[in-house]
Parts: C-alpha cells; sequence; structure tokens
C-alpha cells in the first residue's frame, strides 16, 4: 500500500512541477507495488524491482525525449514561416526604414547593411523579422 501511496504523490509531483522523471519513478513504485501484492516479495525485492525499473525508464526514455525536443517542427510557422522570403518594395528602404509588401501584406522594413538603399518595385529577399519589422537583402 505504501509504494501506491508513494506513487500517487510522484504522480502529483510530476503534475506540478511537469518533472517527467517523477513520472517514470512513479512507474517504478507501481511495479514495487505489484511485486508485493501480487508476486508477495519481501523488502528487498520490491526496493530492488522499484531501482531496477526506475532507472531503466530514466535511462531509456530520457534520451528519446531530449531527441525528440531537440527536432525543429517539420515546417517553419508566423515570423519563422517569413524569414528567406522575396519580398517587393512599395517605399523606398534604407537602414532607418521603409516599406515592402511580404507575403500579401504591408511590413515596415529596413536594410540589412545600413548604407545600401532599395527604391519602389525593387525584389529583396527577407533576412530576419525584427518585432513587427522586416530585415532585408
Amino acid at each position: 500500500m505504501w509504494w501506491l501511496i508513494g506513487a500517487a504523490a510522484l504522480g502529483i509531483g510530476l503534475v506540478i512541477t511537469a518533472m517527467p522523471e517523477l513520472g517514470m519513478l512513479a512507474v517504478g513504485a507501481v511495479a514495487a507495488a505489484v511485486v508485493s501484492g501480487i508476486f508477495g516479495g519481501g523488502a528487498v525485492a520490491q526496493v530492488a524491482v522499484f531501482a531496477v525499473v526506475s532507472t531503466a525508464l530514466i535511462a531509456v526514455v530520457r534520451p528519446i525525449a531530449n531527441r525528440h525536443r531537440a527536432q525543429r517542427p517539420p515546417f517553419a510557422t508566423g515570423v519563422d514561416a517569413l524569414k528567406g522570403r522575396q519580398a517587393v518594395v512599395l517605399e523606398r528602404v534604407d537602414g532607418s526604414g521603409g516599406r515592402i509588401k511580404l507575403a500579401g501584406e504591408v511590413w515596415s522594413a529596413r536594410a540589412l547593411d545600413a548604407g545600401h538603399t532599395y527604391e519602389a518595385g525593387q525584389e529583396v529577399d527577407v533576412v530576419d523579422i525584427e518585432g513587427a519589422t522586416a530585415v532585408i537583402m
């Protein structure tokens, strides 16, 4: 019974802190409760099962989770989707500002190279988005 109470406490800790390791420890506690309740294992067997199951889960699941977290989404969204696209200059753009048409919308823009100017009608590439301003070259 104590293993199930411990598993519930670890589960609550998982929900509060969002630490997946606590969930893996909770599964280890449930496994120890199974050894105790179904197989009638002693205290040494229960602790051993808890340690082995918890360690195995952390050793196997954590690297997989880290690998998935490090992957970028398969497609860009938001302002990331606008980087690298082409735009048309509507009003002269220099280091201090101007206007472009990007993805069907009018954006404020500034030149990446402050000494360079782009005239109306020119096609430019969007290098970055800083707030509501497109950085072009």
